[in-house]
């Protein structure tokens, strides 16, 4: 016989919940539940069937088809550069991350959802959001522009008169903003990030060892070997590809010296946003961040020596979270959390 809902609430199999935060981001989709904390992590790829777009995975079993998919079928990313590239494959995606999240949750009506977006969004991009959301099953649809959310996140006072500034580098956008009494003061959004980084990656082995390589390689190269600042930790890493003169696989061993000159445009393109953001803050708010410094967020912020990088250019203190991927949605459950407190940083 089946069970009673009050039989299934009580034993803990379902668990009533109504609020939710998305972190949209490019390269990672991160969900949160108000009283469990994140409850997904997934990649932002879809495998769609040329044709008829019929799904054949999302999330990491469609990010491991990357670069390895028949002629009849493509992994895509419809977000790009921070943004809804394509709308209809974004709602289908979140729709799925938003059902596998609600599968063992019962839901006493339709979930308020926070969702995380880039500062610089368009009234466009904003609509594509709302109405992903929406076609998600959101009940009501809350946006917070990502280094208000992250700065939520790693635990700043933003609601304080004191400046805080954060940078939050993801796989599209890097983020930079000056906060203080819940409002972003100054910012700065430049449409470069890791994606770039990866790009940068690829067309350098492209150039100068005829090496053709695919995405996950470029970001695998990034995470092992990558840095933007020399520290004396040099390291070295195989790499394997397709040799474009002769068709046919190779390896070749590539040294971390060569990947920092390789990623030296978009690296320096995040240093000048950092500058501008810097030359546009109030002075009375300049004082306190050269009092506090710069908290770095975002996947970004992994790459070896950037806060050091960062800190030389600026002669700044540069802070990066201990876990700088999830700052974004981790800020947006905490405006959950504390809705009332929060709400003034919120757009509908």
């Amino acid at each position: 016989m089946a069970m009673s809902i009050r039989t299934l609430l009580s034993s803990g199999r379902l668990i009533p919940v109504n609020d939710i935060a998305v972190d949209l981001g490019t390269a990672n989709t991160l969900v949160y539940v108000k009283g469990e904390g994140i409850v997904l992590n997934e990649p932002s790829v879809v495998a769609v069937e040329r044709g008829t777009n019929r799904i054949k995975g999302i999330g990491l079993e469609a990010k491991r088809m990357l670069g390895r998919t028949p002629e009849g079928i493509m992994a895509v990313r419809p977000l790009k550069d921070g943004v809804i590239a394509d709308v209809d494959i974004t709602e289908i995606m979140l729709r799925h991350f938003l059902r596998t999240v609600t599968a063992k949750r019962l839901f006493k009506m339709k979930p308020r959802v926070i969702v995380g977006v880039p500062s610089g969004i368009t009234e466009l991009e904003r609509r594509a959001v709302r109405s992903s959301a929406n076609a998600a099953g959101a009940k009501e649809v809350f946006m917070v522009a990502e280094p208000m959310a992250a700065a939520i996140g790693v635990g700043l006072p933003v609601d304080t008169p004191t400046g805080n500034m954060v940078i939050d580098i993801g796989g599209g956008t890097t983020e930079i903003a000056v906060i203080a009494l819940s409002g972003i003061v100054s910012d700065t959004s430049i449409r470069v990030g890791g994606d770039e980084i990866d790009s940068a990656i690829v067309t350098f082995l492209r150039k100068n060892y005829n090496l053709l390589i695919g995405e996950p390689t470029a970001e695998a190269i990034k995470i092992q070997i990558g840095s933007a600042f020399n520290n004396g930790d040099e390291r070295e890493m195989e790499v394997k590809g397709r040799d474009l003169v002769s068709g046919i696989p190779k390896t070749v061993r590539v040294h971390s010296q060569e990947i920092r000159e390789c990623i030296q445009e978009p690296i320096q393109a995040i240093v000048d946003a950092v500058r501008r953001a810097l030359e546009i803050t109030p002075p009375e708010l300049a004082s306190d961040i050269v009092d506090r410094g710069i908290v770095m967020t975002g996947g970004g912020a992994l790459i070896r020596g950037l806060d050091q990088l960062l800190a030389h250019e600026t002669n700044l203190p540069i802070h990066v979270d201990e876990e700088p991927l999830t700052c974004v949605v981790r800020g947006a459950g905490r405006i959950l959390d504390d809705f009332e407190r929060f709400r003034s940083v919120l757009n509908t």
